[in-house]
């Protein structure tokens, strides 16, 4: 099936070698068509023969497409991304899939998050409890799919 006007058909795209390593595991390695996620600059989507690129990755819901239409999807929760010509490497703090998230654990991290973000202490960390938040949000999204 060929795209209109792009001159090439979905079956034509190239995949390029993904790698992503979080401290505990090479969390996924394989051959990709895409990869989505979000960096501290935006959501960024990489094809094959993406521009080189060094950035950060931010909180987000990660992924990965296959092939064709078979995509996975991952939380990826801060790190670093490179791209060369060769491959994507993503090297993130933490990583988990959506079976391996234990909801009623994030539930409670959002509780303690909000709470402490109302509180407004001021001995309280307001980004550090903002990001364990937008975590805690990640990972509750991405189990209830």
């Amino acid at each position: 099936m060929e795209e209109k006007g792009c001159g090439y058909s979905v079956a034509d795209l190239k995949k390029f070698q993904l790698e992503v390593i979080s401290p505990e595991r090479v969390f996924y390695t394989g051959e990709v068509e895409m990869v989505e996620l979000t960096t501290t600059e935006g959501d960024i989507g990489i094809y094959a023969d993406h521009i080189p690129l060094t950035t950060i990755v931010a909180p987000g819901i990660m992924t990965i497409t296959e092939e064709g239409d078979q995509m996975k999807e991952a939380a990826v929760l801060e790190g670093f991304m490179e791209i060369t010509q060769e491959k994507v490497t993503i090297l993130a703090q933490s990583c988990e899939w959506p079976d391996e998230i234990d909801l009623n654990r994030a539930y409670e991290a959002k509780e303690r998050a909000e709470r402490r973000i109302q509180d407004s202490d001021h001995n309280i960390n307001l980004p550090r409890a903002e990001l364990a938040l937008r975590k805690s949000l990640i990972r509750i999204k991405l189990a209830g799919k």
